[in-house]
């Protein structure tokens, strides 16, 4: 990354958030965390999804390329942290309490891509796709990760 580029890519990196530090150890770097054992077991632990939990036209696949993308240049873990157990900048993401949305997918997919302007108990705003180009596709994955993450 060219030297002019950093101090902007640290910027999207915190704004997507809200700012400041999230306390998980993430760097500064988008998909890079310094704890790289952490998230390369959380990445790699497999989910046992039952396929008939998941929502119409969301597949296995997608959950996992979500998880991916969570972890990695999607950059939610920043603020979620890898075990999307929530920080002091954004909630919990693995219990069945919802606090922007009702939880279920078509809300989720809205929310990540429209962003949270005013958390309801977070101080850390999210940008819409996070900050990132995310792709509707894309978008479509994470939500889907999201998703399962409440139902496993």
């Amino acid at each position: 990354m060219p030297r002019q580029w950093v101090p902007a890519a640290l910027l999207a990196l915190l704004a997507a958030c809200g700012g400041g530090d999230s306390g998980n150890g993430a760097n500064g770097a988008p998909g890079e965390s310094a704890a790289p054992a952490e998230e390369a077991a959380v990445a790699e632990e497999a989910l046992n999804i039952d396929p008939a939990i998941l929502p119409e036209g969301v597949t296995v696949a997608m959950v996992e390329e979500g998880r991916d993308l969570f972890n990695g240049g999607g950059i939610c873990f920043t603020c979620h942290t890898v075990e999307a157990t929530g920080g002091p900048l954004a909630p919990d993401l693995t219990d069945d309490a919802w606090l922007n949305v009702d939880g279920e997918y078509s809300s989720i997919v809205e929310l990540v891509k429209t962003g949270v302007s005013q958390p309801l108990e977070h101080p850390g705003a999210m940008l819409p796709r996070a900050g990132m180009p995310l792709t509707d596709a894309q978008v479509e994955a994470v939500a889907a990760y999201t998703y399962i993450l409440s139902r496993l």
